[in-house]
């Protein structure tokens, strides 16, 4: 399959690109940054397109031949504005373009931010209550992505594309190529240096999430890309839930002698956190996931890299 992804050089993006090639699959990539990631450069199955989110034309171009969308790469902005223009409307575009040169499939990435507010029971099918910019226009996106079963007029009369969703939880992992990138959140480096300066590490008592390692989110964009699924939206988080002291202990064990102490903020958070109902993935894919082998390679390789 021929198969056009927005954000392919960024983390989860580069990811979901190795299991696309891993499994047979080609792959065009439109990101802003094609020399990014060297390695996918030199694979001959993989081409790219220069272009901004808001390339509308570029975008359609590169995607013309192709069978499937995955839409990882996310627009930003600092106002409800400017998200709309930036990141709601290039999904739609998106939307529209891959209708429009006969993708048979479309991948929207949304964010468990989307479902914002945390209740006792959080599915799938739990309404979105987003609680900042980035929730909002990720719920924006779905809504659109759902909604497109057909246009209005001769334009697009019947949606034929299977449209689909998955909301990623905390993704963390080491670069999936020698030369590829890490995850953006810097808490990890921080605890490292922390301990190899002889700092204390703060963290907030119970404090955590169903961590999920890149490779098994992209373990799920492919089973949902080689189904016949539509219509759906798929959490893309781990089973365990995984605290940072937790995490803070193992970065400390690997540097038994460090006089760094781990000292807890306590916010009065329940020693029983609310979790995310991972069974639809289970259910649907065979899939479940338990990230804690992944986070101590991740412990071990951000400690060298610190």
């Amino acid at each position: 399959m021929r198969v056009f992804v927005t954000g392919g050089t960024g983390f989860i993006g580069h990811y979901v690109v190795k299991a696309l090639l891993d499994n047979g699959h080609n792959v065009v990539i439109a990101t802003r940054h094609p020399n990014k990631v060297p390695s996918l450069c030199a694979n001959d199955k993989v081409s790219f397109v220069k272009a901004s989110l808001t390339d509308f034309e570029l975008m359609e171009k590169g995607m013309a031949g192709c069978e499937a969308c995955i839409h990882i790469a996310l627009g930003w902005g600092d106002t409800p504005v400017s998200m709309l223009m930036n990141d709601t409307r290039a999904t739609v575009n998106l939307l529209e373009i891959a209708a429009r040169v006969g993708c048979k499939k479309f991948i929207y990435t949304s964010s468990t931010a989307a479902m914002g507010v945390m209740r006792p029971s959080m599915r799938e099918a739990t309404s979105n209550l987003p609680m900042d910019l980035y929730g909002s226009t990720k719920a924006a996106g779905e809504a659109f992505v759902l909604g497109f079963r057909h246009g209005y007029g001769n334009s697009f009369s019947n949606v034929e594309m299977k449209r689909n969703i998955i909301r990623p939880g905390y993704t963390f992992g080491n670069p999936a190529f020698p030369d590829g990138c890490c995850q953006p959140d810097r808490r990890f480096f921080d605890m490292a240096l922390a301990i190899k300066n002889g700092r204390d590490i703060n963290v907030i008592k119970n404090d955590g999430t169903q961590f999920i390692h890149a490779s098994q989110q992209a373990q799920l964009y492919l089973n949902l890309l080689e189904s016949d699924k539509n219509e759906e939206i798929f959490l893309g988080l781990g089973s365990v839930w995984i605290s940072w002291k937790e995490i803070a202990e193992m970065m400390l064990s690997l540097n038994p002698t460090s006089k760094s102490k781990i000292v807890e903020e306590d916010l009065q958070w329940s020693d029983d956190p609310m979790l995310f109902d991972v069974r639809k993935i289970k259910d649907h894919f065979g899939l479940v996931f338990d990230a804690h082998d992944f986070m101590m390679d991740h412990v071990k390789w951000t400690y060298e890299h610190a």
